[in-house]
């Protein structure tokens, strides 16, 4: 199973729009970090973790093939704001889309047009289907585990995929989550910075302390802002078998 990171950055992006720190006039390509979406791929199944208003220009260098399911982990813009530009992928066919019950209301309510009984032609066609965590699903050969963490007081969605966990925007979780993570080898997690606490986001010492909890093999980190610092000089700061992710970073789990 392949996982390509199409975006590692928070809902501001990294260079943020009118910031001048060293960050955001980086050329270090790995410091340019769009909004937060992955793919998970095999022979035979690809799938895709939510899809933002950067998904067009993330999905443009990847090859042009099916999408078998999308799974939107939550119901905020830099997160399914991207939706309307997977009509070129509905050529295969209707897309499959999961999400919890206020993410499936949200999106009927941005994208009303893709539900009409009546649609114009070329919207999106996507099949909209409601999940619930700990309720496993299977898209082609894989085998999805929806977990709760928390995004402040918000309840959103984690995706445990084999192996993998892909986890972004968490505050908290329960203990009780913890038992469907057991047996994680790679671990997806968002690290905003690392000072400077926020309200419904971990820091990465939270992000660190919480993979040693899951006890991944692997660990890398998403959902950073500029003020994390330059990538090669976070790197230096992290603990062994913890990186930062990079946009177009590929990685077999």
């Amino acid at each position: 199973m392949r996982l390509t990171f199409l975006g590692t950055g928070t809902s501001c992006g990294v260079p943020v729009i009118g910031c001048h720190c060293e960050v955001c006039r980086s050329t270090d390509p790995r410091d340019n970090r769009t909004r937060c979406s992955a793919l998970v791929e095999t022979d035979t199944t690809r799938l895709l973790i939510d899809c933002g208003p950067d998904f067009r220009q993330q999905i443009l260098p990847q090859p042009f093939r099916r999408i078998d399911g999308i799974l939107i982990t939550h119901a905020h813009y830099d997160h399914m704001g991207g939706m309307d530009d997977i009509r070129p992928y509905c050529q295969f066919g209707e897309i499959n889309v999961y999400a919890d019950a206020r993410a499936r209301q949200a999106m009927l309510e941005m994208l009303p047009y893709c539900f009409e009984e009546h649609r114009y032609p070329g919207v999106p066609a996507i099949g909209l289907h409601e999940i619930r965590a700990h309720e496993a699903l299977r898209i082609g050969d894989l085998t999805i585990m929806p977990v709760t963490v928390m995004h402040g007081q918000l309840p959103i969605l984690g995706y445990r995929i084999g192996e993998l966990a892909y986890i972004t925007d968490m505050k908290t979780i329960d203990e009780g989550e913890l038992a469907y993570l057991d047996g994680v080898r790679t671990l997806v997690v968002n690290a905003l910075r690392f000072d400077k606490p926020h309200h419904s986001h971990q820091l990465v010492g939270d992000a660190v302390r919480f993979a040693r909890r899951v006890g991944a093999e692997q660990t890398w980190l998403i959902h950073a802002c500029h003020d994390i610092g330059l990538h090669e000089e976070v790197n230096k700061k992290l603990p062994d078998g913890i990186r930062l992710a990079y946009d177009g970073l590929s990685v077999t789990v």
